[in-house]
């Protein structure tokens, strides 16, 4: 590759005590059971090019009707995070995981990792058992976020309803349940009302690049919006290359966003590496870059967005 020093917005870990309950959702999903330690993600890491990766546990913390099991979950994930970050703050950031739809274990959390932990941002799932994010109940959690300026990644989820069968639900819903979610955030307001949250929506978007402009259709349809300010908030987001970076996604991707929003993701373990370099390669191969932007994507704008991990 031209440029080997990759930040990575959108890795994974399995927490020794969540290696069950991963393998087993793999398996109702019928997608590749995720095999994951530090070792062999530093080892993934030197072999792709990647300086430094983000981590995030990327799966609900609990059942809706055990919040208290949710928030206790999730704090054990956060803190064996924080720790393994501290041991290798040069290869390592943290997206905290948040206990939602339990909108005040959600907060209590954030604080704890943000202040406690220095996690350098949050995750939360495209639906909360079924609740989208544009849904006034999480007003008060982006208030929050919003004042603190934190970072945001979106990772989707299986949206309510059966799965179509023979047809993973990462393969095919996951992308989705993204564009689902951001545009409820979008008609709902949550992005102009909080302009210092920097939101991360992983794989392109899902359809958001694709399909912007028929979305658009969505401020015909409500008094107080407008079809350019949808586009306008759909283009707030930022938007990472894991698993979307094929020789039509690519493109739609770069002919939609920002340049200065497009961050490097791997989605390891969870996108195997034998599937991932594929579009590593497709990513620095892509033969239309402006002089930059390859860099820019593949570490400047992550710097720009998560300082800390640019001075590491």
């Amino acid at each position: 590759m031209t440029d080997p020093v990759r930040i990575d917005v959108h890795q994974h870990l399995i927490p020794p005590g969540q290696r069950r309950a991963i393998s087993g959702r793999a398996a109702v999903f019928g997608w590749p059971a995720p095999v994951w330690d530090v070792q062999s993600a530093i080892a993934m890491m030197d072999r792709r090019s990647i300086a430094a990766g983000v981590l995030s546990f990327a799966a609900p913390v609990g059942p809706p009707d055990d919040p208290g099991g949710a928030r206790a979950t999730a704090r054990a994930v956060n803190e064996y995070t924080a720790e393994l970050v501290k041991d290798r703050p040069d290869r390592f950031g943290h997206f905290a995981v948040l206990p939602l739809p339990d909108v005040d274990g959600a907060l209590a959390e954030a604080a704890h990792a943000l202040d406690e932990l220095d996690a350098d941002g949050v995750m939360v799932l495209s639906n909360a058992h079924g609740r989208y994010l544009g849904d006034p109940l999480f007003e008060p959690l982006w208030a929050e976020l919003d004042a603190r300026a934190a970072v945001v990644l979106i990772h989707p989820t299986a949206p309510p309803g059966a799965a179509l069968p023979d047809l993973p639900g990462p393969l095919v819903d996951f992308p989705y349940d993204t564009t689902r979610t951001a545009l409820h955030l979008v008609v709902n307001g949550v992005p102009r009302r909080h302009p210092r949250l920097r939101m991360i929506l992983p794989h392109a978007g899902g359809f958001v690049p694709y399909a912007a402009h028929r979305f658009a259709g969505a401020g015909r349809l409500r008094p107080d919006t407008s079809p350019e300010e949808v586009l306008a908030d759909l283009r707030r987001f930022y938007f990472d290359t894991a698993f979307m970076t094929g020789p039509s996604s690519l493109p739609s991707l770069l002919a939609f966003a920002d340049p200065a929003r497009v961050l490097y993701g791997s989605d390891f373990p969870m996108v195997p590496e034998e599937w991932g370099t594929g579009y590593d390669e497709a990513l620095d191969n892509h033969p239309h870059w402006e002089p930059g932007q390859l860099h820019a994507v593949n570490r400047g704008n992550a710097e720009a967005l998560l300082p800390r991990l640019a001075r590491r």
